[in-house]
């Protein structure tokens, strides 16, 4: 009942996005992604790592077969497309193989399953179709938010970072002193974020097709309730960031150029109009939430893959300021927005308890707390920065060490070892 549930509010959302979309003429999650189906796909990395999630479910023999399927039918639209002399300017040349073997294992799983074998396999189609539908979801979100929000809160999130440095500019400057290479390694950090999650989600779900079933909880769930909810703040808090409201590639419309050299002047703040393109997907930082996500499950694994974890948090952090993308109170809210949705998660998965409602209660306060302090006390926060930032990291570090405390304490104990009962002696 529960999957079942899930799939119908899942699909009655797209549909809404759909509507949405066509609204202001342009195609939405469903069309996109039914496009792929034979057209070059966005990321055929997404595709594919989508494919990998839903192979958990298979044994070796059927992942070996699905892998190589998704390949021939990548080398066949290939050919097809070298023969019709069709070029790829958009996306990448393969993808729509492992989409095409995702579509498959469903019409398998309807037809040739019975039972728990066909409930199994449809969770993992189901899984893996839901982080290609939530990549396509955002784009929508990222669509409606720029058409919807025609001014944006930028300076009043600039002015409140005063507090913390104006680490977007701070960084900035590192990035553009390394030059392209630098540059280009934190892009493709930055891009590939769900492959990583992917991994590390594969890591938790190595032993679904010996158990037969899924873990109570594990990254994929995170990531997409983060994807679902964050846009939603998009829509009450819009910010473009410093690159495009501060930067060239705000054009004509940027208050002036000014990134990553200078720091904006501290100036009472206003809301400012904006082109209908641009994003805003600043508030919170979704990048820096997913990453942390990461983090916090790569723990449980081997070494190599909490240094992963720890890596690719760091990398993120590093493109998401260095890049202009995001002002150091997105990142902020970011993680506190994270382990908020991580413990509620945690709390339905385990049932809800005292420490687990006082943990989301408080760490949804102190989210709150920031977006209301970012928009209306900026400029007691850069006048007074010395208390200020000190505060800001306080709150999140508060949130990181309640919700380590609380989530120690969730931990199952082991048993003690039973020690041998003393045997007499003969004399």
């Amino acid at each position: 009942m529960l999957w079942a549930t899930a799939t119908v509010v899942a699909l009655g959302f797209l549909i809404a996005l759909e509507i949405a979309a066509r609204r202001y003429g342009l195609p939405g999650p469903i069309t996109t992604q039914v496009q792929e189906v034979v057209f070059a796909p966005k990321s055929g990395f997404l595709l594919y790592a989508s494919m990998a999630l839903m192979m958990v479910v298979l044994t070796w023999r059927q992942r070996f077969i699905a892998a190589g399927a998704a390949i021939g039918i990548d080398v066949t639209f290939s050919l097809v497309r070298w023969a019709a002399d069709v070029k790829v300017t958009d996306g990448h040349p393969f993808g729509n193989g492992a989409l095409w073997v995702i579509l498959g294992y469903a019409v398998i799983a309807v037809t040739r399953r019975t039972g728990r074998e066909r409930v199994l396999l449809l969770k993992g189609v189901g899984l893996g179709l839901l982080l290609v539908a939530g990549r396509k979801t955002g784009d929508t979100w990222l669509l409606i938010t720029s058409k919807t929000r025609p001014a944006v809160l930028d300076q009043y999130v600039a002015t409140a970072d005063h507090a913390l440095g104006n680490p977007s500019w701070l960084v900035g400057r590192i990035v553009t002193a390394t030059g392209p290479i630098g540059a280009r390694f934190l892009d493709y950090v930055y891009t590939q974020l769900a492959v990583a999650a992917v991994l590390v989600a594969l890591y938790q779900l190595r032993n679904v097709a010996v158990e037969r079933r899924f873990p109570g909880h594990h990254l994929v769930r995170t990531f997409l309730v983060i994807g679902l909810l964050g846009p939603g703040i998009y829509m009450i808090y819009p910010v473009v960031g410093p690159i495009f409201a501060y930067g060239a590639d705000g054009g004509h419309w940027a208050v002036a150029n000014l990134w990553p050299d200078t720091p904006p002047p501290v100036n009472v703040p206003h809301q400012m109009p904006f082109d209908e393109i641009t994003p805003r997907n600043c508030m919170p930082s979704l990048h820096t939430a997913w990453a942390t996500a990461i983090f916090i499950h790569s723990r449980k694994g081997p070494r190599s893959l909490r240094f992963a974890g720890a890596f690719w948090l760091i990398a993120t952090l590093g493109a998401t300021l260095g890049f202009g993308y995001h002002y150091g109170a997105d990142i902020v809210a970011g993680v506190v927005f994270t382990l908020t949705i991580e413990a509620a998660l945690r709390s339905l998965e385990r049932g809800w308890d005292r420490s687990g409602i006082q943990l989301v209660i408080y760490g949804a306060t102190v989210f709150a707390a920031l977006l209301v302090s970012y928009r209306y006390l900026p400029m007691e926060m850069a006048k007074h920065p010395w208390v200020a930032g000190p505060l800001l990291i306080l709150a999140m570090t508060s949130v990181i060490l309640c919700y380590v405390r609380t989530t120690k304490l969730w931990e199952p104990k082991a048993a003690p070892a039973r020690q041998p009962e003393p045997q007499p002696e003969l004399v």
